[in-house]
């Protein structure tokens, strides 16, 4: 082919990048890229990934349709399924599937043999490609920013992506099943099934939990005056925190920008990872001050979130703290018990609820 002729190496002044990408051209279309898919990835900047993505792509040979009845899934669920995961949906006759998503969708049939309602199960795979979702940009931008050197041409950099790829893929499907085992555990460890549950079949009801929440304080005002890559090392910087600070029973529910929010069965457990949420943040003085609010009482767990009258005071709690500080409801005060020392914040009239909440400030004993 003629990449000069196709268009593909315009933009390209130095003849060093110009060689490199027609080495890779060459190498991509032998292998059975096409032109056109070529010219797709030169126009969005990502020709140096196309190796990688051929190895994490298989051959296309079905279409949704012949899947679903060579697995016996209901045509309409293997496509909900898809959507459910976050991934792009093709018409059911175009032929783009390749036999390990035949070989995926043979276990999703034995998943829903298994019993599960297709409406819970299709929730909880929403959770699964989310998370995945995550994991897998995250993984990539460590890849890039450790194997990205200055002055890398395409060529050699598409190539140094595919043998790291080829070496970690492999782990990566062990790796991840023996982290799910290990968080499950650690999640039943936690939880019970109460007579209640049992007699009803209703293992979903509210019930009390503690809730914490834990944010930058500024850092909406912070986003005017620096630069957004700093701001996101900001975040970045909250997330390292909270993953060293918290530990079970304490557990990290998700992270939302500028805040954490944290779950645990037992009060007093909350407020000591909130004190050393603060002190942790507060021993950098270029890192903002954190605050802190956490409440106990009602909440569900739905699908790895919860919700309910104590996630919503524990976050406008937290509005209402003072930098550098913990503010509780007082049950979670009277729960905690003497390990603290405890002042009145005063009565605070929070967005949503008719009465006032009394808080209470959480320190250190001296």
């Amino acid at each position: 082919m003629d990449w000069d002729a196709e268009g593909l190496l315009d933009g390209l002044e130095d003849e060093r990048a110009r060689a490199a990408r027609r080495k890779l051209l060459d190498e991509l279309h032998a292998a059975g890229v096409p032109a056109g898919e070529l010219r797709r990835a030169a126009a969005e900047d990502r020709l140096a990934l196309l190796p990688v993505e051929r190895l994490l792509t298989s051959e296309a040979r079905h279409t949704a349709r012949e899947i679903a009845d060579e697995t016996g899934l209901d045509l309409e669920f293997f496509l909900a399924h898809r959507r459910a995961l976050g991934l792009a949906i093709t018409g059911p006759d175009e032929r783009v599937f390749g036999d390990a998503d035949l070989e995926a969708a043979r276990l999703g049939r034995r998943y829903r043999d298994a019993g599960f309602p297709d409406e819970e199960a299709l929730e909880v795979t929403r959770v699964l490609g989310q998370g995945m979702a995550s994991y897998a940009e995250a993984t990539r931008s460590l890849v890039a920013e450790t194997f990205t050197e200055a002055g890398t041409d395409e060529h050699a950099l598409g190539h140094r992506y595919a043998e790291v790829a080829e070496e970690l893929l492999p782990l990566a499907a062990p790796f991840i099943g023996h982290v799910f085992a290990l968080h499950m555990r650690q999640i039943l460890r936690q939880d019970a099934i109460t007579r209640e549950q049992m007699l009803t079949g209703r293992v979903t009801a509210a019930h009390d939990t503690t809730i914490g929440f834990a944010d930058l304080v500024g850092f909406t005002a912070l986003g005017e005056s620096v630069p957004v890559e700093e701001l996101g090392g900001v975040a970045g910087r909250l997330s390292r925190l909270a993953g060293e600070v918290v530990q079970a029973p304490v557990r990290i529910v998700k992270l939302i920008g500028d805040a954490v929010m944290l779950v645990a069965p037992a009060p007093a457990d909350m407020v000591e990872t909130a004190l050393q949420l603060v002190e942790a943040a507060a021993v950098d003085e270029t890192f903002p001050p954190l605050r802190a609010g956490v409440a106990h009482g009602p909440a569900i767990n739905r699908w790895g979130d919860f919700y309910g009258s104590a996630v919503n005071v524990a976050s406008r709690l937290t509005a209402r703290a003072r930098p550098a500080s913990v503010l509780a409801t007082e049950i979670v005060r009277e729960a905690a018990g003497d390990a603290y020392d405890w002042s009145f914040a005063g009565e605070k009239k929070l967005k949503g609820l008719s009465a006032p909440v009394r808080a209470y400030r959480a320190r250190r004993r001296e």
